[in-house]
């Protein structure tokens, strides 16, 4: 899944390889070690900063290596063609040339740390509705001086070692396959030496080995295994074009120092302060003043006496996107503990919901204790179907996502195993909260031995639908629960693993109980956006409109208290009806494990906002070049704007 086939009978090691951009999560995925979150690109480019940019690429390189890995598959250079496209917020920019500049520095510092970028999605793939089959249709122009452009400067200036295709066509032909600008443009004209990689399961037909990818992901290959041998003796493909595609594997092997240090390292997790300082500063260098009247920023401590904080993401911050690039961070300080650590003692900090921006069920959040007493939920891993017989593996877990993948305890058969999971908790208050169980296998939850989730009857088709519904339980505060987890899984699918959902008691008026904050309050800081639920790979936002009733509490709550700062947490463009009548508001993506302490600087004045907008946010969606040409139909998609 993550790493390349070594032949040790001729000395070649394996490479890992670790997704990113805004952090390397190993290849444990879920169950990997924490590592420093960074970021989203669209914050890193806002900062218009290379010089800090090469910094933070420093940083990843550091990481990279503390999860025994070789490659991050990152940065991501594609462009923000329409605001609606589900990956902006990873990509840096609708301008070619800032995309090319953040590129080049985030590149020449990972590989400074000798550790290579995957410069990714070439090319064209510039939003998720329907990837995998959408052919991007664009002319000659666009395409070399949009599109191609942060690759095309990438590749000169920073020289990344690897390269990943995309999952779409490019005029119609397939961008693992497209050998005009895999071998033509890309190999040749611009004279990449580095290895090409598909995207995950990224390639369909047998043309990829001779249009000019090299190595197809993950393994083992569909099209590029014994498909290339019998190609190779039919004279279909050429012994030179295997042979190039060897020798880009061995340099790449060389580049990132395999060679000297072959054995695969196990992930860790280091949680350095020096790496915490650059991501601070990254995020609030990234931070955008987006209104400011009667100089009501920067804060004083003890200006007021009455501070109302409202909105999910103060106390649960945004600080990615969803999607592949996820990471488990280090331990992260919300906006709402590091307003309450600025402002002077005495101050009055009350806080309210105002809406739950919850599109499903979120992650059980819990401390668990096993059966024996340690932390975290015991997990017995069975080589059979029915969970029958001694386990094969027992082990410890602190998270409520599981995943059985080639990177974490894996049974002997991937392919056809079960699991039982188990521990106790003591719930943090008392009401009613709802569980769910997500996953791709069968599955149930039961509490004291009563069965309260029972999915064992057959894998549902989409067992996500699961996280949007869920059983409702009634917990007492402090009181120990125990619980227990059976998991079943049959199939090929790479992907294997669970996730325990839970909701935790809500407010039953939480607008009401924000207004009445607001209008006691001598000042309001609202937060408002979206979350990873709604920014996220694998699909394009609706519209440009907040979810939930953001809209509705933002306009409520000026009635109340025109003195509001409105704090945004986005990674895309939104439609703002309220803006006219807002005082003061700043724009801070989603920033990173540091982007608590970074807004409270940039609100109390410690740091200037100097962020800068990479991206156009339309008043209106019409407004934007390429509404007309998106999303596509028919299995195509116009780029008209240009």
């Amino acid at each position: 899944m993550w790493h390349t086939l070594g032949v040790e009978r001729l000395g070649i090691p394996k490479i890992r390889v670790t997704d990113g951009p805004n952090g390397a999560r190993g290849a444990e995925g879920e169950m990997a070690p924490p590592s420093v979150c960074t970021p989203v690109g669209v914050a890193l480019a806002a900062t218009w900063n290379p010089e800090l940019i090469q910094r933070v690429g420093e940083v990843l390189g550091d990481e990279t290596k503390t999860k025994g890995s070789h490659v991050l598959l990152a940065p991501t250079v594609n462009i923000h063609r329409g605001p609606l496209a589900g990956r902006n917020f990873e990509c840096y920019s609708e301008d070619p040339y800032l995309t090319a500049r953040m590129a080049v520095a985030y590149i020449n510092g990972l590989q400074s740390k000798g550790v290579s970028a995957c410069i990714k999605h070439f090319v064209c793939n510039d939003s998720e509705f329907e990837r995998t089959s959408m052919s991007s249709e664009v002319s000659e122009r666009a395409l070399r001086e949009i599109y191609l452009y942060p690759f095309m400067v990438a590749v000169a200036e920073a020289k990344p070692w690897t390269l990943m295709s995309a999952y779409n066509k490019i005029n119609g032909v397939w961008a693992s396959e497209n050998s005009y600008t895999l071998r033509q443009i890309l190999k040749g004209e611009w004279g990449f030496d580095g290895l090409v990689m598909s995207d995950w399961t990224g390639t369909y037909t047998d043309g990829p080995a001779a249009g000019g990818l090299d190595l197809e992901m993950p393994g083992p290959g569909r099209w590029m295994g014994e498909n290339v041998l019998k190609m190779v003796q039919s004279a279909q493909l050429s012994e030179d074009l295997i042979d190039d595609k060897i020798r880009r594997l061995l340099r790449t092997v060389a580049r990132v120092g395999a060679f000297e240090n072959p054995v695969l390292q196990p992930e860790s997790s280091v949680d350095d302060p020096a790496h915490r300082a650059v991501v601070r500063q990254a995020a609030s260098e990234a931070i955008v003043l987006l209104k400011n009247e009667n100089n009501l920023l920067p804060l004083a401590p003890d200006q007021y006496k009455t501070i109302a904080i409202i909105g999910q993401n103060a106390l649960e911050p945004p600080i990615m996107g969803g999607g592949s690039s996820r990471v488990t961070p280090h331990p992260v300080v919300s906006p709402l503990e590091a307003i309450f650590e600025r402002v002077a003692e005495g101050t009055e900090i009350k806080y309210a919901l105002g809406a739950s921006l919850y599109r499903n069920l979120p992650p059980l959040n819990m401390e668990f204790v096993s059966f024996n007493g340690q932390t975290g939920m015991q997990v017995e891993v069975f080589d059979n179907f029915d969970l029958s017989g001694a386990p094969a593996a027992t082990h410890l877990v602190d998270r409520s996502g599981l995943s059985w993948s080639d990177g974490f305890v894996a049974p002997a058969n991937p392919h056809k195993f079960s699991a039982r999971i188990s521990a106790t908790f003591s719930a943090p208050e008392s009401g009613s909260y709802t569980f769910a169980l997500t996953g791709n296998g069968l599955n149930r939850l039961s509490f004291a031995g009563r069965t309260v989730i029972d999915n064992w009857g057959e894998a549902r088709e989409d067992p996500w639908e699961q996280a949007k519904q869920g059983v409702q339980v009634e917990l007492n505060e402090g009181q120990a629960y125990a619980f227990q987890i059976e998991f079943a899984y049959e199939g090929s699918f790479p992907w294997r693993g669970l996730q325990i959902n839970c909701l935790p008691p809500m407010p039953e008026d939480p607008l009401g109980e924000a207004l009445a904050a607001a209008s006691q309050a001598d000042l309001v800081i609202l937060f408002a956006g979206n979350t990873a639920e709604w920014e996220s790979e694998s699909f394009d936002r609706p519209d440009m409109e907040l979810p939930q009733n953001q809209n509705e509490l933002i306009n409520e709550v000026l009635k109340v208290n025109p003195h509001t700062v409105i704090v945004l947490n986005t990674g895309a463009p939104v439609h703002m009806p309220w803006i006219e009548h807002v005082p003061a508001m700043i724009q801070a993506w989603f920033g990173g494990q540091e982007m608590g302490n970074a807004i409270a600087d940039v609100l109390f004045g410690l740091v200037n906002p100097s962020g800068k907008l990479p991206t156009t946010f339309p008043v209106r969606l019409q407004d934007n070049p390429a509404y007309l040409n998106y999303p596509g139909e028919n299995g195509h998609v116009h780029y008209g704007e240009g």
